[in-house]
């Protein structure tokens, strides 16, 4: 009997990590949030969840420093508490910070009350730390009801998820990840990297390939005409992003 709870547990986080691997769930949840922005303008924003680390926040800011490209950073509460100096840096570098929880826990099981708390404590852990309000919420995992958006919405966030998933968490190398955001770009896209996490964990995790992988992004991304925004600014270009 146990064999086979045993077992039958196994099938069932095998499944769960294929889907994970080579399925976006955010295609499921998109509607009421913002994922891409319609405009003729080749822009596009790099966005990174889980951080801030100790170990590859600084390493994907030195890249972006060289590249001078803005992003926008989704920090777990948490995680600025633990690493405020980390934070910081994020913030005095000129990058967005957005607000992604304050435990990485999966919303659908919070009460209206336990989102509104979450969102707002990490709002303030963060402000603490940085200075920056935040505005762009990003739920972990991208998970959200209907009712969790609007009662986001009336807080005065947009939610931000994403319509490029560079699967950076999963053991590809930082060519696969540039092959594939480089053939599937388009206008007004919001991609996903992480710069912290892994698999089953929102924090630790192995980022060297995203370390990696952004520079060469960014440069053959630029050949192609394409620009890097803060998510402020692309907002800014058109508000028809269903």
């Amino acid at each position: 009997m146990l064999l086979h709870l045993l077992i039958g547990v196994a099938i069932l986080i095998f499944f769960v990590v294929c889907f994970c691997v080579f399925f976006d769930q955010a295609i499921l949840t998109r509607r009421g949030t913002i994922y891409r922005v319609r405009t003729n303008q080749k822009k596009i924003v790099l966005t990174f969840d889980d951080g801030p680390s100790p170990i590859w926040t600084p390493l994907i800011l030195d890249e972006l420093k060289k590249a001078h490209v803005k992003a926008t950073f989704f920090m777990i509460g948490h995680h600025v508490q633990k690493y405020p100096e980390v934070a910081r840096r994020v913030a005095k570098e000129g990058h967005t910070i957005g607000n992604h929880g304050y435990s990485h826990s999966v919303l659908l099981y919070y009460t209206l009350e336990e989102l509104e708390e979450e969102v707002k404590y990490s709002e303030h852990v963060i402000k603490e730390a940085t200075g920056q309000v935040t505005r762009y919420f990003r739920p972990p995992k991208a998970w959200l009801r209907k009712s969790e958006k609007d009662k986001i919405n009336q807080m005065g966030y947009n939610i931000i998820l994403w319509s490029l998933n560079s699967k950076d968490w999963v053991a590809f190398s930082y060519r696969t990840i540039v092959r594939y955001l480089v053939r599937h770009v388009h206008n007004g896209d919001i991609i996903l990297f992480h710069d912290s996490g892994g698999v089953f964990k929102a924090e630790g995790g192995d980022r060297r390939q995203t370390v990696a992988a952004i520079p060469i992004l960014i440069k053959r991304l630029r050949k192609k005409g394409f620009e890097f925004v803060p998510i402020e600014e692309i907002l800014n270009d058109d508000q028809s992003y269903r």
